[in-house]
């Protein structure tokens, strides 16, 4: 049985202040509708901004998983968002009044707790997937990262950290279920030496950071009245240093609790795709800037293999829906002007029409003559036409209406389309068509490529007598 999809049953906050700003925020996990997404509002600007939780925002990494979208930005969401991957949550808006998340303790135990106390629910729709259908590698020799997914039947991460210190030697860890997550990976504090923490204050960062939200780890021989030093800068009692090689402010969960504080990280990244994975991972070195990266290839990827998917099977030998005969019924286009050649699907929502493109094309004599390319446009145009046959079909005396485009969005041209290219036009309502109007993903394929891909937006309205 297929899984659905889930969101929160009630709002939910948590209080607390940005590691790097210093500044108080309240963060509200909200229930949001199928195939939404993670998004995130900033409620303390005017306009009330979303800035969707995407792995094509990211702009920094530096210290943290920031994203921005039309100059609105939000920083350190990496823990906010592995708390809603971690739970099996595919849709929640998150309402915050700061530029950064709250750090809480350092890791995503707190934000865990305020999911499920405020409870889970399933959705109508299914999940979807990526699925990992081949070996997958993003490497960095010099830095010694490597991360590679497998293809696999359910999702685990299994992450390797070399710090090449004495006291923060390899560490290794697993999570082979995402139900393990609330207990053996969530509770993972962060991490930072003790060497960089004066520098990342004097650098205006971590204003929020505390002794109460990291380990910190001491790889060199520090004295105690350095000691007494860092603790008047975090106005905090006296310090000592543990035999473990870490500050005595916080005692450890698990021995390899950095490491599994990575595989958190991890996650969190790794939710900027927008689907659950299917596939192992397995990680050496991970950090922002490596996860999203490898974030970014494996969505092309996805969206690649989806795309290929999404194609219509087109056999030629097979009795068309609508022969041009009856396109030309519906649509007021004639040649040279007229650019399907038959519709071989058609349904309430979705419509595929065909255009052979051949050498005898009129714009050929003048666009491009020594090397013969169908003009962009004029694919948008055929795709219009199409989607101007499927909303047509769904009104009464279709032969005393047209259909006017308003708004082309979101063009793409992936491919050149030349002479002797058979090109599959497919049109899907993205909403309702309502009132006349009707908003269309757009689509065109040669083989087994994606040659070009829009947002269309048409009104029908009804002849002059």
């Amino acid at each position: 049985m297929a899984e659905k999809q889930r969101t929160l049953k009630n709002p939910v906050s948590v209080k607390g202040t940005g590691l790097h700003t210093g500044l108080n925020v309240t963060l509200t996990y909200k229930p949001a509708p199928e195939n939404h997404g993670y998004k995130f509002q900033r409620v303390d600007l005017e306009e009330k901004p979303i800035i969707r939780a995407v792995v094509e925002n990211v702009v920094d990494t530096s210290r943290g998983t920031t994203i921005e979208e039309n100059g609105v930005r939000i920083s350190t969401i990496e823990h906010a968002l592995s708390a809603l991957y971690g739970l099996g949550i595919d849709n929640a808006l998150i309402e915050i009044d700061a530029p950064e998340t709250p750090i809480m303790d350092g890791s995503a135990k707190l934000f865990v707790e305020a999911i499920q106390k405020t409870g889970i629910t399933e959705q109508k729709e299914n999940k979807k997937y990526y699925v990992v259908k081949e070996k997958m590698v993003y490497n960095n020799e010099i830095d010694g990262v490597e991360l590679i997914a497998f293809p696999d039947d359910h999702f685990s991460l299994n992450v390797l950290i070399d710090y090449d210190s004495q006291e923060l030697k390899n560490q290794f860890a697993t999570l082979n279920s995402l139900d393990k997550f609330e207990k053996e990976i969530a509770p993972c504090r962060t991490f930072v030496f003790l060497r960089e923490l004066e520098a990342l204050l004097n650098n205006n960062l971590i204003k929020g950071g505390d002794l109460d939200n990291a380990i910190v780890i001491v790889d060199k021989k520090v004295s105690q009245k350095e000691l007494d030093r860092l603790a008047d800068l975090f106005n905090k009692p006296k310090v000592k240093v543990k035999p473990e090689g870490v500050l005595n402010n916080l005692d450890l969960f698990f021995n390899n609790e950095p490491a599994r504080h990575k595989l958190l990280d991890m996650i969190g990244d790794l939710s900027l795709i927008g689907r659950p994975i299917i596939g192992r991972i397995i990680a050496t070195r991970p950090g922002h800037h490596a996860n999203t990266e490898f974030a970014k290839k494996l969505k092309q990827s996805f969206m690649s293999t989806e795309a290929k998917d999404e194609i219509p099977e087109y056999d030629p030998s097979k009795e068309p829906v609508l022969n041009i005969n009856q396109i030309k019924n519906l649509l007021p286009h004639r040649n040279p002007f007229l650019f399907v050649d038959k519709i071989i699907e058609m349904n309430e929502d979705s419509i595929v029409g065909i255009k052979n493109v051949t050498m005898n094309e009129n714009f050929f004599t003048g666009h491009f003559p020594n090397e013969p390319i169908m003009p962009g446009v004029l694919q948008i145009e055929a795709l219009a036409q199409v989607g101007g046959v499927l909303v047509l079909s769904s009104v009464d005396e279709p032969e005393k209406h047209s259909t006017y485009f308003l708004k082309i969005d979101k063009v793409k041209f992936k491919k050149k389309v030349v002479p002797g290219d058979t090109l599959i036009l497919k049109m899907e309502l993205i909403n309702p068509f309502r009132r006349g109007i009707a908003l269309m993903k757009a689509q065109a394929f040669v083989g087994d490529y994606l040659v070009t891909e829009a947002e269309l937006m048409a009104q029908v309205i009804k002849d002059k007598e």
